[in-house]
Formats: C-alpha cells, structure tokens, sequence
C-alpha cells in the first residue's frame, strides 16, 4: 500500500511538472531595477551610461537602473538567472544586420531578457543609439508588470468600494489606508472635482495615493499645463504643512515637471493612452519640504470625464526611485468603467 502510494505521488508529480510542457525554473535573482548587461569591453561604456542614466523626477540622482556588467565568458549559470538582462551579442560572421530579440522567463521566472545581435561594434552602436531608450523602457514596463500582479492578491477594500462608487477601480494596496471621499471647487473647473485619497504612513516613508476626475471639456486638458494647474488647486486644498497658510505646490522653477504619452501595460484591458506627467512637490509659504510624484491622466469615454491618479512620497533623506516606481505601478492598474 506505501509503495502504491508513493508511485502515485510520484506519478502526479511528473504529471504536474510536464503539464504543457513548462520548464521548472527558479526565481530570478536580484532586486528590482537592477540589469545584468553582459557584454564586450568595447560597448560596454555607451550601454551602462544609458542604463544606468538619472531618473527624471527625483530630488537626488538615482539610476533607471542599478547595472553591473560581465563579459560573455563571465555569464555563467549562477548569473543567467539575474531578473533582468541585457545582452550584447557581435559577431560579423553571424549577423549581417543589427535586430533585438526580447524573452521572457529564459533562465528564471519572472525575468526579462533582451539580446541584441549585431554585425560589428559601430553597427550596434548605430543601433543602440536609435534603440537604446526603447530598449530600457521595455524593461521598465516589465518591472512594472511585476509589480502589478503582486499587488492583486491583497488589496485596500474601502479605498477601492469609495472608486467603484464613481465607476472606478484601481489595486490600492491593503497597507495603505483610506483617508476621504470629497469634492471641492477648484477655479479652473466648472464643475466639482471628485477626490479619493489613501495613504501609507507607516515607517519612516508616506506615500499617497489620489484618484480624481472631473467633467472633460477640451483636449487642452491633457497638457501639461492643465494638468499642473489642477493639480495646485487639488493639493493646495487637500494638503498643508504645519505652518498655518501653507499647503502643497508643484516645482516648476529649478525642476519643471515633464509630461508624457505612454501606452498601457501589456496585462491591461483593452489597452489605454495616458499622459504620464512626473516632477517634484514642495510646501509652499510653510517648512523646506518635498519629493517626488508621479501622475497619470486618462479619458473616460463612458462618462465624459477625465481621471487623473497621482502617487507622491515623502521620505526625507532616504532613497526614492524604488518606491516611486511601486506607486507608479498601482496607478498603471486604474481601470475605467468599460474595463472593469
């Protein structure tokens, strides 16, 4: 009976590991936003000066990513399960033009892989300078993607009930707490502005996330400056320091807050375009504070309205770029009333 019983365990086992012919891996290695770029010495310097380029939209100088780099001899298999890798792959007799080749889960789950193949050094050159910010944001929407489906399983129910009221949702996390539910009257705006506001306070970091929307009147609502002038009015109420009269502002001067057009994640829904806008707050009239925030600004189609999400973080002294981009990864997850 024990060695009928151990054959079927064993017998399930080969069933469940061979089902659709899915390879066993192990779990990538490394920590977020970091890239193993593997490659000659001879393109290395062009490579990792990219990859490991400053960020946009932080008070102090932080990378995209935190690289390091091996020669091809060098990439062993104690390596190839780093969570994101780049590799260099030159060889005249091989490749008579340059071309990307992006994996994922190639040596460990979840990974993001991507070898480009080129003929020569000044032919891959030609193409990483075309390519090369292509390349690393494709990383960072894999590092996004991460993020994501970690934030389904456990999330903040009330922040999230208040959303749906308005026809919304987004994966708020469960550790952040949900704060009010409001409407204010904002200059800029004929109609009230409809805010959800939850927050993270628990540590020596705060992060906070903000849902509003208001009635869609023109396209001029999606430049940047439109998008900053609510933005004022919308934390200047919402926000204030504890010196009376002082209230949130944006950094405009010595830091302009930069908008873009970004695409949505390849787990959405449908697929989406959003403005994707990200600068520095600050105290205005009140204490030297501030840090970063990152906002997204999308259309609902249904209602006519457009919906801005927007994450900030306080954390004086501390390191900003990772848990920037966990905010950023829980507005990339707002969903519209046709999503849901």
């Amino acid at each position: 009976m024990k060695k009928s019983l151990f054959f079927a365990l064993i017998a399930l086992l080969m069933m469940s590991c061979s089902k659709g012919n899915e390879r066993l891996l192990t779990s990538a290695t490394g920590s977020i936003y970091e890239c193993l770029v593997v490659s000659s010495g001879s393109v290395k310097a062009p490579v990792c000066d990219l990859m490991s380029a400053d960020m946009y939209g932080l008070p102090q100088m932080e990378p995209y990513f935190t690289v390091s780099h091996v020669a091809p001899s060098q990439f062993d298999d104690f390596l190839k399960s780093s969570r994101n890798v780049l590799i260099i792959d030159i060889d005249e007799h091989k490749y008579t033009q340059s071309k990307t080749i992006r994996t994922r889960n190639a040596y460990s789950k979840p990974q993001a892989l991507v070898r480009i193949q080129a003929p020569s050094d000044e032919a891959f050159l030609s193409y990483w300078n075309e390519y090369g910010e292509a390349i690393r944001e494709w990383f960072v929407q894999e590092e996004l993607a991460r993020q994501i489906r970690f934030y389904h399983a456990n999330t903040c129910k009330e922040a999230r009930a208040a959303l749906n009221k308005q026809g919304y949702d987004i994966l708020i996390p469960e550790d952040y707490m949900f704060i009010e539910s409001k409407k204010l009257k904002v200059e800029s705006e004929t109609d009230s502005v409809e805010v959800i506001w939850a927050c993270n306070n628990k540590g020596p970091m705060r992060k906070d996330i903000l849902v509003y929307s208001f009635p869609y009147t023109s396209q001029e609502q999606f430049s940047n400056e439109a998008i900053i002038a609510l933005r004022n009015e919308v934390m200047g109420q919402l926000v204030s320091g504890q010196v009376e009269g002082s209230h949130m502002g944006t950094e405009t001067k010595h830091f302009p807050p930069m908008s873009r057009y970004v695409s949505a994640l390849r787990d959405s829904i449908g697929g989406f375009y959003a403005v994707e806008t990200r600068g520095l707050w600050r105290l205005e009239d009140g204490e030297a504070m501030g840090g970063p925030f990152v906002s997204l600004t999308r259309l609902d189609q249904v209602n006519g309205r457009v919906v801005t999400a927007e994450a900030f973080l306080f954390a004086a002294g501390q390191k900003k770029r990772n848990a920037l981009r966990q905010q950023e990864a829980i507005l990339y997850t707002l969903k519209m009333p046709n999503e849901r």
